[in-house]
């Protein structure tokens, strides 16, 4: 195996062991002999267990932004807030063990850690959509950042209960939250579906 393979493989392993246990909860041993490596190989690669950490958190932080942030190029606004959600549901069901441990960094509705910053980055990917929609509807375009990050921290809890729940699909999941987001508790539609634009390839 290439140098190049053999520390993707450890990182592979890494990041379902730290979702399991977290950083402090794991050890090097343990990491070694689950990527079926030696410990001194993982030291040559990543200096040490946090170095090899903080690859995966960044690693796991940039696939998630590029998989949000690639749904939001066109379409209307309630359109692009489906598609953001159901990205982030997708990410949260493609790599749960990278969920996991980013939330297990920094828990959902935390002020400080990765976690809470990249939560912070997706709200000002999605900001647009509602200095959009707030204009034509005559509101304060400087309110965006609050109802963005509304609709992130929204996103994020409920796919982590969703994560374990798994009770309805991802697109049942995403058009329910911006039937909340969209509509509001007094507005809200009985059947909620996503658009059309907005669904998955896989589900027009």
């Amino acid at each position: 195996m290439s140098s190049a393979a053999r520390r993707e493989q450890i990182i592979a392993t890494a990041v379902r062991v730290f979702a399991e246990s977290g950083i402090e909860g794991t050890s090097v041993e343990e990491l070694a002999a689950n990527a079926g490596v030696s410990k001194p190989l993982i030291y040559e690669h990543f200096g040490s267990k946090e170095g090899l950490y903080a690859v995966v958190v960044d690693r796991e932080m940039r696939a998630l932004l590029e998989m949000i942030s690639s749904t939001l190029e066109a379409g209307r606004p309630r359109v692009r807030a489906e598609r953001a959600a159901l990205a982030f549901l997708t990410y949260i069901e493609t790599r749960s063990d990278g969920f996991r441990l980013l939330v297990r960094n920094s828990p959902v509705g935390g002020q400080s850690g990765s976690f809470a910053t990249l939560l912070s980055e997706v709200a000002a990917q999605v900001e647009h959509i509602f200095i959009e929609e707030l204009g034509t509807r005559g509101f304060d375009g400087e309110m965006a950042p609050m109802y963005a990050s509304m609709l992130v921290g929204m996103v994020a809890l409920t796919g982590q209960w969703w994560l374990d729940a798994r009770s309805f699909t991802r697109e049942e999941v995403a058009a329910h939250i911006v039937n909340l987001a969209w509509n509001g508790l007094s507005g809200l539609e009985a059947q909620p579906r996503l658009s059309f634009e907005g669904r998955m390839k896989n589900e027009r």
